[in-house]
């Protein structure tokens, strides 16, 4: 029976992404520029290996706060243009707390602790003890763009190629995809993270910070695969791209 049961599983697919395609996924950026446009070059320059391909070029959200230059990277992305890239910009829980803010200053308060501070610094707004939330607010309103805020209005929530799918934190365990509720996709961790069960694809996450990208339970047939390395804080944002079933990383680092 054991024999029987190891031999079933070896015959089991690897998860594969669709045939002539090649998806590379980055995780949460908090701000780094610098490591973006790094990561970028290593990007093209990696699609160039396979000609003919289409490419996909998934972001899963975390632009903003903690780092130096959160409005640098929503502009690079808001006007991304690859020749021969889908890009896809995923909504991250960062993002949302600025966009609550931006219509409700009583939020401020929460956003400003999760590292909005930093955001509103590379806006050229400075942040004082005495600071109003109102006042605040209306100054961000006044230095961003319609198309700024757009941007971010704009913003998915999952991505889907062959056997994966691409989340900014996760998903609800037994939801089915199309059930799935932005506030999962957005912030879960647990019982997402834990979670052994097979979610019929595997879930491409950030959110939760790792110093090595975490493939969850094992490498070859992962039920998760978190990205998260902590950009604003050890200095590595991670890639993952997809090719078949290959799977590699890619990462910049300061």
């Amino acid at each position: 029976m054991l024999n029987w049961l190891n031999s079933f599983r070896k015959k089991q697919p690897l998860p594969a992404v669709p045939t002539g395609q090649c998806v590379h996924a980055v995780g949460d950026m908090h701000g780094r520029l610098d490591l973006l446009d790094n990561l970028l070059t290593q990007i093209q320059q990696d699609a160039g290996n396979y000609p003919g391909f289409s490419r996909s070029l998934v972001f899963l959200g975390d632009y903003v706060d903690r780092g130096p230059d959160s409005r640098g990277v929503l502009e690079r992305l808001r006007t991304l243009s690859l020749p021969g890239f889908e890009v896809i910009c995923l909504a991250g829980n960062h993002e949302e707390m600025m966009s609550l803010f931006l219509e409700d200053a009583d939020v401020g308060a929460d956003w400003l602790r999760a590292g909005g501070v930093q955001t509103l610094r590379s806006y050229g707004i400075h942040v004082h003890v005495d600071s109003e939330p109102t006042v605040l607010r209306d100054s961000l309103l006044n230095v961003m763009t319609r198309s700024e805020r757009d941007f971010l209005r704009s913003l998915g929530s999952w991505y889907d190629a062959g056997d994966y799918m691409f989340a900014h934190a996760g998903i609800r365990p037994g939801r089915p995809y199309d059930q799935q509720e932005d506030a999962d996709l957005m912030w879960i961790r647990e019982p997402f993270l834990s979670s052994k069960r097979d979610h019929g694809k595997v879930v491409v996450h950030g959110h939760s910070i790792n110093y090595e990208p975490e493939f969850f339970p094992n490498s070859e047939r992962p039920r998760r695969i978190g990205i998260d390395t902590g950009a604003f804080r050890q200095g590595v944002l991670t890639c993952l791209a997809l090719v078949g079933t290959e799977h590699r990383l890619i990462q910049a680092s300061a």
